[in-house]
């Protein structure tokens, strides 16, 4: 609209004057003029002439004031001509109200909306627009929001348009408080948005054509983010691989979800710099969802931001599956040399002369394990003197370079074997000048360090069953030379303190000898169905003696604790050693847990111990917040005679008998140390689930009276087998002097004899276990074909589990353990012959 056209908006904001002033300035006008008619003369003049005077000066004024502006005679309030002119010709309608929705001001675009033409036939906004319920509730909440003196916005969907306009209209609707001459008003405006809306519309339609057009295109499209998950992929892809696409509502896919391992170790080894586009052709297999392999072909880009991170990927995907159209007839060899070159097991990459990385198949970028992929042979491993002896033997071109046994970088402890071949000059066509062939030698290493410890293990125990049976015998002599000495010799002889003293520190030997037999798993166990529980309550007193008063001790128990079969005191022995291991680690003070557990077998493989079979295991912990175990003497804490402790503060032996008895007991212990926060000691105790032998057994000796002997003489004539003199001469001279018939032998052969010699008279046979010829088995064995009811006794520094195995199923003996004191043997002999 030009400035020249006349304005049609209507505008009631100005009030003219009211006529009811002039007539008061006219009657006051009159009743001055009659008043001056009833004064004197000589008054009446000079009234008239000030009257005039004072007249002419308001006149004088308001001339000038209407000259400057300062008065308008068109309305009382002052008026931008230029913010009304625009405000009247604006695209958007505006109207204005007060009170009771009584319209001030409106301007032609509104006057248009309404199809008003003149103000009697305008209407407020909340009754122009009608129509569905939406509607209602958008202009309710546009009225409440004016008479809130809100701020509100709304958009409204009409059917049809304002004025019929059209079919649909869409309009944006603002309500917003203003102050006129002191009141309060509402300012309302509405704009068309129907042609915006139609091209969103139309843009939309586009775009959904162009989603349609590439979900249905004959080649497939993902796209893979830095975390390896899948944001899109297209119809026919998703077809392909036999995913429905509104998995994606609800998290979408992952990466290892559709593509092999090798493909996806290829798809994540990319890397660039930043700002960096990197577009990589890939032949690989994606993984349908029945996990069938589907061959394709990747054209795969990426781009990099300025920090390095990989953005989503552009992806490619064409069929390379015979009989499909995404398959090339003329590449159909090349692809499917891809695919077993990056499917084979064994890491490949060719390399150049100064060792840069020029390809590589799957499993080379599986070698780094999520790390960034080496750019260099060089940065693959850790300590690459011997590599870089062996890649120049290959840039020399020599065909026999021996393999590499090398660390990897990365994760600790992970390994490989490499070969490196050359490339002859003739076949160089890209710079290459080797190849590098790899594999990754970590679980091998792991599992011959474990069977070289665990022989170790083995023949350290045997050396210590040997040493410690050879010591049984020497102390089974002291302690019963002691015991006939003391019997010879009153209290108040002088001698009698040094041969108590011999006694007792012969008993202290036996002990350091039973945890050797721990250790070698060769002690005598006396298993028994046992809640771990129960076990730990009353233990907890002795802990606590155990443990100084600076360290707290904090014992908890888990419920419903699953029994386990083991030696009561042995297991007990386990317990205290730990703790007393713990307390040497805390000296300055810390916190001992003690915590149980059942761990059933299908947790047993997340805890990351090879070596533990998945079974169940009622699971016990000792952890302390001491100064830790290096790493270094974490394989050796096991070893009998191993200790870090000051000389005369320690044997070596506590941690070897914990490791004896809990394998002896047919469970697992494993040490988890870090130095300056502690160590936790996890055992795994097997859960015992009785058969019905085991029940009958436990019934039968519930039921059993108890024998006990009423002294611990008696007669009958024994048989003493023993290949040790000194053993056996004082084991007889026990015997004899409690009224038995003893027959001595050095050996089972000799035994042989004196049995057939004296057939029918002997009552029982002692026999040792281990002697040279004939051992203590074999011996019962040879006894039984000539008289099945003999009774024998065994008696041996090893435990009795170690050669029971050798007997026939259900043989009944009794069993002695070394060295053992004459009450011992004689209670032993009487309960045999009784």
């Amino acid at each position: 609209m030009s400035a020249s056209t006349a304005s049609t908006a209507i505008d009631r904001s100005d009030r003219p004057g009211h006529v009811g002033i002039i007539l008061l300035i006219a009657g006051l006008l009159v009743g001055a003029a009659i008043a001056l008619g009833f004064i004197a003369n000589e008054w009446a003049q000079p009234l008239i002439l000030g009257l005039l005077a004072l007249l002419s000066v308001v006149g004088v004024f308001c001339l000038f004031a209407f000259a400057i502006g300062l008065i308008q005679f068109a309305g009382r309030s002052a008026r931008n001509d230029l913010t009304k002119a625009i405000v009247d010709s604006a695209d958007d309608g505006v109207v204005v109200t007060e009170g009771d929705n009584r319209i001030v001001y409106a301007n032609e675009a509104y006057l248009a909306f309404a199809g008003a033409r003149n103000a009697s036939e305008i209407a407020p906004v909340e009754r122009l627009f009608k129509g569905r319920a939406e509607v209602s509730e958008a202009i309710y909440r546009l009225a409440t929001a004016a008479r809130a003196g809100r701020r509100l916005s709304e958009e409204i969907r009409l059917e049809p348009a304002l004025n019929e306009r059209g079919a649909v209209g869409w309009y944006r609707v603002r309500v917003s408080p203003i102050t006129r001459a002191g009141r309060p008003a509402c300012l309302w405006s509405v704009a068309d948005v129907t042609p915006e809306r139609e091209r969103q519309e139309n843009a939309f339609q586009e775009l959904q054509h162009a989603i349609d057009y590439l979900d249905h295109a004959p080649a497939g499209f993902l796209s893979i983010d830095a975390d390896s998950e899948v944001p899109y992929l297209n119809a026919t892809l998703a077809g392909w691989l036999d995913y429905d696409l509104a998995r994606f509502g609800s998290g979408g896919l992952q990466l290892d979800d559709i593509a092999s391992p090798n493909a996806a170790a290829l798809i994540q080894a990319i890397r660039g710099q930043p700002g960096d586009v990197r577009i990589e052709v890939l032949d690989v297999d994606l993984r349908r969802r029945n996990g069938q392999s589907l061959p394709v072909r990747l054209h795969h880009q990426v781009a990099f931001g300025q920090d390095g991170r990989a953005g989503a990927s552009r992806t490619l995907v064409l069929n390379r599956a015979a009989g499909e159209a995404g398959a090339d007839r003329h590449t159909d060899a090349e692809a499917r040399f891809a695919r077993f070159f990056h499917a084979t097991p064994m890491a490949i990459a060719t390399v150049d002369r100064t060792g840069a990385i020029l390809r590589s198949n799957a499993s080379f970028a599986r070698l780094t394990q999520g790390g960034a992929q080496p750019a260099t042979i060089q940065e693959l491993v850790n300590g690459n003197g011997a590599l870089t002896q062996a890649f120049d033997a290959a840039l020399a071109g020599k065909g026999e370079i021996a393999p590499l046994d090398v660390a990897l970088i990365g994760e600790e402890g992970r390994s490989a074997r490499l070969y490196l071949s050359p490339v002859p000059a003739s076949e160089d066509t890209d710079g290459e000048r080797a190849i590098v062939y790899a594999l990754e030698t970590t679980a091998e290493r792991k599992l011959k360090d474990n069977m070289d410890q665990a022989g170790k293990m083995q023949a350290v125990g045997q050396l210590a069953g040997g040493i410690a049976h050879d010591f049984n015998n020497v102390l089974q002599v002291i302690i019963n030379a002691s015991e006939f000495l003391l019997a010879s010799h009153k209290p108040t002889d002088p001698s009698f303190p040094d041969i108590m003293q011999i006694k007792q520190n012969a008993y202290r030997a036996a002990s350091l000898v039973r945890q050797l037999l721990a250790f070698s798993r060769r002690q005598t166990l006396r298993p028994q169905v046992l809640a771990l529980g129960d076990v730990l309550s009353d233990l907890s007193l002795m802990l606590k003696r155990v443990v100084a008063d600076k360290i707290a001790l904090d014992v908890r128990q888990g419920r419903d604790l699953w029994p386990v079969k083991a030696d009561l005191g042995q297991l007990e022995q386990v317990v205290v050693n730990l703790a007393v291991n713990a307390r040497d680690a805390m000296t300055g003070g810390g916190k001992l847990q003690v915590r149980t557990r059942n761990v059933p077998a299908a947790e047993v493989g997340e805890l990351g111990y090879e070596a533990l079979p998945a079974t169940d295991y009622v699971l016990l912990e000792v952890e302390d917040s001491g100064t830790g175990i290096a790493q270094e003497h974490l394989e050796k804490i096991f070893e009998p005679f191993f200790t870090t402790k000051e000389v005369g503060k320690g044997t070596g032996l506590g941690l070897s008998m914990v490791y004896g008895i809990v394998k002896q007991t047919g469970g697992f212990v494993f040490c988890d140390s870090v130095v300056g926060r502690g160590t936790n000691f996890r055992i795994f105790l097997p859960r015992y689930i009785p058969t019905e032998e085991d029940i009958a057994a436990e019934a039968a000796a519930r039921e059993a009276p108890k024998k006990v002997a009423a002294d611990h003489t008696g007669a009958g004539m024994i048989l003493l087998v023993e290949d040790e003199d000194a053993v056996r001469a004082l084991n007889a001279r026990m015997l004899v002097s409690r009224g038995y018939t003893v027959h001595e032998a050095a050996s089972g052969v000799e035994a042989l004899e004196l049995f057939m010699q004296h057939e029918g008279k002997i009552d029982l046979v002692i026999s040792d276990v281990v002697m040279p010829e004939m051992d203590g088995p074999t011996l019962l064995g040879e006894l039984r074909k000539r008289s099945p009811t003999t009774k024998v006794v065994f008696v041996s520094g090893y435990a009795e589990e170690a050669f029971r195995k050798n007997l026939p199923e259900g043989e009944e003996f009794l069993f002695l353990p070394k060295p053992f004191t004459m009450k011992q043997l004689v209670e032993t002999v009487k309960a045999a012959m009784s």
